[in-house]
């Protein structure tokens, strides 16, 4: 399925909304936003530029998450891979990470939403790593929309890491061998306690996964937009389109619907 960028008015826009709002709602939200340096390139801007204008999609998508009680939102902001950009251009996400933290935690916390970083942050500035630390100190006790922000998250690392602290586990007798099984697991990785994703979105019209939650979306309904709609241009219409098409799957997890009978 893709998601197409077309003009829609306010009244369209409520009726989608109610029209969503109809209908199951996925719990988990995990969205890939791709395409800000494309984006800016189209226009002649610098890269940052379109990661600027991302922001602006950012808050859209988790207003309207909040707006629509999904209760996890997930998305992939730095990756382990993103280092290989320009120095200058790693530099200008950190600023703009921090700015956004700084401008944004107190409406985030009035509004009830839960900071969760997902991925070592530890390599980060350290003006980066406090302001992070704040907005979930800040954020810890709310209880609605929580925001996961995987920052320096690669899901091969995220794996090794977890296969790293089982085997601790096991040496130090904390567990057996026999203990291990895919609940165990779960439980060693970043999103520990945290349902897998229903939904994954993508923007910019790649078919990649680009090593994104690999473990936790072996049964997520995948969505990918047209490749003109890159992360900037990704609205609240695009979103609930996105949506709506989860929700005209029939999600089987390898079974059969009752209806289906047998092959």
């Amino acid at each position: 399925m893709f998601i197409g960028k077309k003009d829609v008015n306010k009244a369209e826009l409520l009726a989608l909304m109610e029209q969503v709002k109809s209908k199951p709602l996925p719990q988990h939200v995990a969205i890939i936003m791709d395409g800000n340096g494309r984006w800016a390139t189209k226009r002649g801007l610098p890269r940052v530029a379109g990661h600027r204008q991302g922001v602006e999609a950012l808050r859209e998508v988790i207003k309207t998450s909040d707006e629509l009680g999904i209760k996890y939102l997930t998305l992939y902001a730095f990756s382990t891979e993103n280092w290989k950009r320009p120095a200058t251009e790693v530099d200008a996400l950190m600023s703009l990470l921090v700015e956004y933290l700084r401008k944004e935690i107190q409406e985030l916390n009035s509004n009830n939403v839960k900071i969760s970083v997902l991925g070592h942050v530890e390599a980060f500035p350290p003006i980066a790593q406090r302001e992070i630390a704040n907005a979930v100190e800040i954020t810890k006790n709310n209880t609605g929309l929580n925001v996961n922000i995987a920052l320096n998250y690669g899901g091969r690392a995220e794996i090794v890491r977890a296969a790293k602290a089982i085997a601790r586990d096991v040496l130090d007798k904390k567990i057996s061998l026999d203990d291990i099984d895919e609940r165990l697991f779960s439980r060693y990785l970043y999103t520990a306690g945290i349902p897998d994703p229903d939904l994954l979105i993508r923007t910019s019209g790649e078919f990649r996964l680009s090593n994104f939650l690999l473990y936790q979306i072996a049964y997520t309904e995948l969505v990918f937009t047209d490749s003109d709609v890159l992360w900037p241009d990704f609205d609240k219409r695009a979103y609930l389109e996105a949506i709506m098409e989860y929700q005209r799957r029939q999600r089987r997890y390898g079974g059969l619907i009752a209806d289906e009978g047998t092959v």
